[in-house]
């Protein structure tokens, strides 16, 4: 499967984003996906995820209540849904693939990635 991550861009503080990661190639509804960001300086870091149907989700502490999940299998697509956006939100955001059975935040379980997209929120 190949990803591609859209929708970044320059936001204000308390502002909202939505990014999608389309997928394609093998059949996207195998795939536990993540999305994860890195900002600058920093190494990359884990921020959500949702197993392949889409019924379990789980975010890093930092983004809960702000940051949710989501996919659609029949449109090979998964979305990040940022509200309330903080400037240390600020970061190249990916999204990536799991072959792995089960959910992870590890970075390492990650086989896939997408090219990603920047958010940058001012304040």
């Amino acid at each position: 499967v190949q990803l591609q991550a859209s929708g970044g861009g320059l936001v204000q503080a308390g502002g909202s984003l939505s990014l999608s990661c389309e997928a394609s190639g093998r059949p996207f509804g195998t795939y536990n996906m993540g999305w994860f960001r890195q900002a600058p300086g920093k190494e990359r870091e884990f921020v959500a995820g949702i197993n392949w149907s889409g019924d379990i989700t789980y975010q890093t502490d930092s983004v809960k209540g702000r940051f949710t999940i989501s996919r659609d299998n029949a449109k090979n697509t998964m979305y990040l849904r940022m509200i309330s956006l903080k400037p240390e939100d600020t970061a190249v955001y990916y999204c990536a693939a799991s072959k792995k059975g089960y959910i992870t935040r590890r970075l390492a379980d990650f086989d896939i990635w997408g090219q990603g997209t920047l958010v940058t929120v001012s304040s």
